[in-house]
């Protein structure tokens, strides 16, 4: 009775979700699938290492994760499955796991080298989510060993998603836009308890540059700590310090991106 949660950027237009888990339940129907997001932006590898990250830790311990949000199918790119303290990770090799790899070291690692955990021996060169890494998922989930599934391979052999970290000088702190979520909120690299007791305002560089700037947006609790219609920052759910607009998008406000800097300054 494992659990088993899919990610993609799949969307649910199309039947690409449900064949997938038309493969797991194939292998193993009393498994729990839970669908953490398919709205990821096409081939946006930001967003889903993000919103993966910020999942991962409200599951029970040995949940397979399934996360498929692969640019590069059918080329070189590796297709891996991971062992982590608390659960494991099935999907391409291109960036994605880093978030939760940020917070939880990899105990072993493999590439999906087995076709026998596979749909079928020739997998399709445009659709790995259904015909490698929904079985390998199912099949781990139901307690297949991770050795079992491919080659080992060296943790430190993994592609990295590459995120300036935020840092601190003095009373400013610097970091980066990370995601953009639904709403247009724009979720930055720089943790909520590294402003908890300070006053604060947060600026916004443009294209990654402080040269030109937007601000100062007040830091505040809440939403409805500012006014309609105004921009202001605060720590989101994720624990990360966030640029809002309330009851409006921040993202259309004021042009941004993922990898934008930011600057917030202690008051």
């Amino acid at each position: 009775m494992g659990v088993l949660t899919l990610l993609t950027d799949f969307g649910l237009t199309d039947t690409y979700v449900g064949v997938m888990k038309g493969a797991i339940a194939q292998i193993n129907p009393t498994l729990t699938v839970i669908d953490l997001t398919h709205q990821i932006p096409p081939q946006d590898i930001a967003a889903a290492r993000f919103h993966l990250m910020t999942a991962y830790p409200y599951f029970p311990a040995d949940t397979v994760h399934v996360a498929v949000v692969d640019p590069g199918v059918g080329g070189q790119r590796r297709a891996i499955a991971l062992q982590l303290s608390d659960g494991y990770l099935v999907g391409p090799d291109n960036g994605l796991f880093g978030g939760v790899l940020e917070h939880r070291p990899v105990l072993a690692a493999v590439e999906l080298s087995h076709p026998a955990y596979w749909r079928v021996p020739s997998p399709s060169a445009t659709f790995h989510g259904r015909d490698v890494f929904a079985p390998v998922g199912a099949h781990l989930a139901s307690g297949v060993a991770l050795a079992e599934l491919g080659r080992a391979i060296a943790p430190d052999s993994l592609i990295q998603f590459d995120l300036p970290p935020w840092n601190r000088e003095g009373q400013v702190l610097t970091g980066h836009v990370q995601a953009i979520d639904h709403f247009g909120n724009a979720i930055t690299t720089i943790p909520g308890s590294a402003v908890l007791g300070y006053i604060w305002n947060l600026r916004v560089g443009v294209a990654a540059s402080l040269a030109e700037q937007y601000g100062p947006i007040p830091g505040c609790k809440t939403y409805a700590d500012s006014a309609r219609g105004s921009l202001l920052a605060l720590i989101g759910s994720h624990g990360y310090v966030e640029i809002a607009y309330n009851q409006g998008n921040a993202q259309q406000q004021l042009g941004l991106a993922v990898g934008d800097a930011v600057q917030v300054v202690l008051g």
